[in-house]
């Protein structure tokens, strides 16, 4: 778009802006963008670390609340439903506000199960809950 009068003197300076390299380097970061989009949503399948930790004291007071990869659920050394499990622990919670849990699911126990004992723990007043790993071992397998 030129501004300036009609004369078409060849001396003059060109009043125009070149605007087609601009164009050419939205269009190569807008491809880029479409591209690298797609790779960026996606979420990354990782397996979980192992972690080494310093033993803690076994709390006398706590609750061992166990998980078994085949489904059942133990509190203690009795066998519950996850429905007994919430009213047991709304009754234990009755009677001590601090009470605390320390859960141990099995490695092959599904996540599902292990968030839902957590959930009906929370529902039922427990706010303290430890997870009990096994150390490490130092030896190579």
């Amino acid at each position: 778009m030129a501004f300036g009068g009609f004369e078409t003197s060849q001396d003059a300076p060109m009043a125009e802006m070149n605007v087609i390299p601009l164009v050419d380097i939205m269009l190569v970061l807008l491809v880029i963008f479409i591209i690298t989009a797609p790779v960026i949503t996606h979420s990354v399948k990782v397996e979980m670390p192992q972690a080494s930790s310093q033993p803690t004291p076994a709390n006398e007071q706590a609750l061992q609340l166990s998980i078994r990869a085949d489904k059942q659920i133990f509190l203690g050394d009795t066998a519950l439903s996850l429905a007994e499990l919430e009213a047991k622990l709304r009754e234990l919670a009755a009677r001590n506000p601090q009470q605390e849990i320390h859960l141990k699911a099995d490695r092959n126990a599904t996540y599902d199960l292990v968030a839902r004992s957590m959930a009906a723990a929370q529902r039922a007043g427990i706010v303290r809950i430890g997870f009990v790993t096994q150390a490490e071992s130092t030896t190579n397998e």
